[in-house]
């Protein structure tokens, strides 16, 4: 029997790196997932790589046009019913204060901020009783990173809303709490990386992690698994970090 036998999850931005592995983890566990992503290809291959549980339906959560869509089209598969949210999908642009463009605050709050409030306020009336929301955070909210100003705002707002949330929606058993990746080798991450400068005159890439190491996207999606499934069932309003210990020594 797997820890999620049963379970409906969504998965937001799952067509590589963090959400790719989380729903592919959910699917092994016995959960029915729900993937989503902007690009058909990639969407697809991710659906094929998790398996028979996953059903992709392509969807930008900054548009809430998709945001409907994607929920109505949940209704219609799945009786209405969502055990598990993952708020995952987001992007992360280098922009120094000083540089920053109005396209480009436009286009990271809109996914990271505006999507994961609507993602998560759309899937309430599909939220069972005892339900799992996971806010995907980031170790750069706590840590400084010159450059990456816009997007640690928006994350470090996303484990406020974790808090918020968690108060919210306590009578009905819904648990919300912030799952908080360092460093992780993903498609994502790689092409940020790459966008630091390189001469030293700006912004160095993060420092290696006291594990001596970058994180795996498997590893974060074991501590979605916790956070998704009963063994985490008196755990809420919290932010569990996987970064290799870059927040906390």
């Amino acid at each position: 029997m797997g820890q999620l036998d049963d379970k409906t999850a969504l998965v937001t931005g799952a067509s590589t790196g963090i959400g790719l592995a989380i729903a592919r983890r959910f699917a092994a566990e016995g959960a029915t997932v729900y993937l989503t992503g902007r690009r058909k290809a990639e969407l697809d291959h991710a659906v094929e790589q998790v398996g028979d549980r996953a059903i992709g339906i392509r969807s930008d959560v900054s548009e809430l046009d998709d945001l409907d869509r994607l929920f109505a089209e949940i209704t219609e598969r799945g009786g209405g019913r969502l055990d598990i949210v993952v708020a995952n999908a987001g992007v992360g642009e280098f922009g120094p204060l000083g540089s920053i463009t109005e396209e480009e605050y436009d286009r990271t709050t809109s996914v990271n901020l505006k999507g994961t409030i609507f993602t998560v306020q759309k899937a309430l009336p599909l939220l069972s009783a005892g339900a799992s929301v996971i806010l995907l955070s980031s170790s750069a909210a706590l840590r400084g990173v010159p450059g990456l100003g816009v997007y640690a705002a928006t994350k470090a707002a996303i484990r406020s809303l974790a808090r918020t949330w968690a108060a919210e929606l306590a009578d009905r058993g819904i648990r919300v709490n912030a799952l908080t990746p360092g460093p992780v080798t993903t498609p994502g991450a790689d092409e940020l990386r790459a966008a630091l400068p390189q001469d030293g005159d700006a912004a160095e890439p993060p420092a290696p992690t006291p594990l001596g190491r970058a994180g795996r996207p498997d590893e974060v999606a074991s501590t979605a698994l916790y956070l998704a499934g009963d063994q985490s069932s008196f755990t809420t309003g919290a932010e569990l970090f996987v970064d290799g210990g870059t927040t906390q020594l």
